[in-house]
């Protein structure tokens, strides 16, 4: 097991996804500092109870890590940076430290075999594409021969949807990549105009 500061979100980060935040919490700049120093990275989890701000809240039991790849100053003066998710983790335990964060011991989950978008599913991966070249941003110029990729392709599927928190995790927990993007058939009637 790894001993991982945790940092609970009301949003989920993805393995290869990309998160900005705004940190201002004692607690949050004091791990921000030492993750910087030990060229460590931090857990992100969905807060299951609680807030993001003031008192510790209850994350869920799988997250992502998270590395932090730029600091910036924001507008307001607050240190921002940008992190860029990398390995799913499974919390064992977790503690709270007298600076309120929370501590988890974490066992990593295995990462996801390549497997290729089944011809069932090559809609998600249709879908996706033409959001990217529309949207443009860090994925539109990605190589093609991701977009066959049925974990990458659910993924950044699950970042572009209008999906809720517990949607999102769901997709998070989903070990099988096939599986995750059978789920998000499910949810694409939702978003389809009649």
């Amino acid at each position: 097991m790894t001993d991982l500061p945790l940092f609970p979100l009301s949003s989920v980060l993805y393995p290869e996804g990309s998160l900005s935040l705004r940190i201002f919490e004692t607690r949050y700049l004091d791990m921000i500092r030492d993750c910087a120093r030990t060229d460590s990275g931090f857990g992100v989890c969905l807060i299951l109870e609680g807030e993001e701000v003031g008192e510790p809240s209850i994350p869920a039991a799988v997250g992502t890590l998270a590395r932090i790849v730029d600091f910036h100053t924001t507008d307001d003066g607050l240190l921002g940076i940008r992190a860029q998710g990398g390995e799913r983790f499974q919390v064992q335990h977790t503690r709270i430290s007298e600076n309120g964060l929370i501590h988890a011991s974490v066992d990593w989950l295995a990462e996801d075999e390549k497997q290729v978008v089944p011809p069932e599913c090559a809609l998600l991966a249709t879908i996706l594409e033409r959001f990217h070249e529309q949207v443009g941003g860090e994925y539109a110029q990605v190589e093609r021969d991701r977009y066959d990729d049925a974990a990458w392709v659910g993924y950044r599927l699950a970042e572009a949807l209008p999906l809720q928190p517990d949607e999102r995790q769901l997709i998070l927990q989903l070990n099988d990549p096939i599986e995750r993007l059978v789920q998000l058939m499910h949810y694409l009637p939702r978003f389809q105009t009649p």
